[in-house]
């Protein structure tokens, strides 16, 4: 289910294929086998009026989760981009020595960050996480002993700075991994079956070349499809650009 909805548009003639069987299924058996009589009508829209409201609700609730996820991941981008460009400038403060290798390996480490973001099959992006991890620890050794040859508080903040740059990788990372719950997608799709399957039982017509029992079907799935695509961080049409950092990769100086 994680790897299905991580392509959007598989996801969704995955799902329209779902929903059109389940609306099949409702108007060519359900129907013939059990008819809706006049005194059953009231009832039955009242079932299905209250299973449509639970699937739009539902269907509403996961594209605001998906979207919350979405902004957090620009959020943290604009904020890896910010921790860069100010640990940049705060380099200054360490040992000359220190404050050189510092900026050459930021440059690095930034062209790495926007890789990441850009990276879209699996092997260029464990290389790119490879070369993070490598970078990070170069930084850190680099910034420390520059701290270490000039212990005070104004060196402090250049170690401070570094500690930034660390954490909001982390942050990035942490809001890549947040997806919405297999769960909820399970809970989305059953809904969505049953829904058109009432919508199929309860159609008037039987013929099965009902242009109208398409529309349900059409809807839910795209419903899914751009729910998935907001949500997929590397898939799809909707995808997060890392504007902030390749303007600050733009902007600092490259020796």
């Amino acid at each position: 289910m994680e790897q299905l909805a991580s392509h959007p548009l598989v996801f969704f003639f995955v799902s329209l294929l779902l929903m059109s069987l389940a609306a099949w299924f409702g108007v060519s058996v359900l129907r013939r086998r059990n008819p809706l009589t006049d005194d059953m009508r009231d009832d039955f829209g009242i079932v299905q009026s209250a299973t449509l409201t639970l699937l739009a609700l539902v269907i509403g609730f996961s594209l605001s989760m998906a979207v919350g996820r979405y902004d957090q991941r620009k959020n943290y981008e604009e904020e890896e981009a910010n921790a860069i460009g100010t640990e940049f400038v705060r380099a200054d403060l360490l040992p000359a020595p220190q404050a050189a290798l510092v900026r050459s390996l930021l440059v690095k480490y930034l062209d790495q960050r926007i890789q990441f973001y850009l990276a879209q099959d699996t092997l260029q992006l464990e290389k790119t996480n490879a070369a993070t991890t490598q970078l990070q620890a170069e930084l850190w050794t680099a910034a420390r002993a520059g701290a270490a040859m000039q212990p005070n508080p104004v060196t402090a903040l250049a170690i401070v700075g570094m500690n930034d740059v660390i954490n909001t990788q982390g942050y990035t990372q942490a809001a890549w991994w947040n997806r919405i719950p297999i769960a909820a997608w399970a809970l989305m799709i059953v809904i969505g079956v049953f829904c058109n399957l009432l919508v199929g039982y309860g159609a008037r017509t039987a013929t099965l070349k009902s242009r109208f029992l398409l529309i349900m079907p059409l809807v839910v799935s795209l419903s899914f499809m751009l729910i998935a695509d907001i949500d997929s961080p590397r898939n799809g049409v909707i995808r997060l650009s890392p504007q902030n950092l390749i303007s600050t990769a733009q902007s600092l100086p490259r020796t």
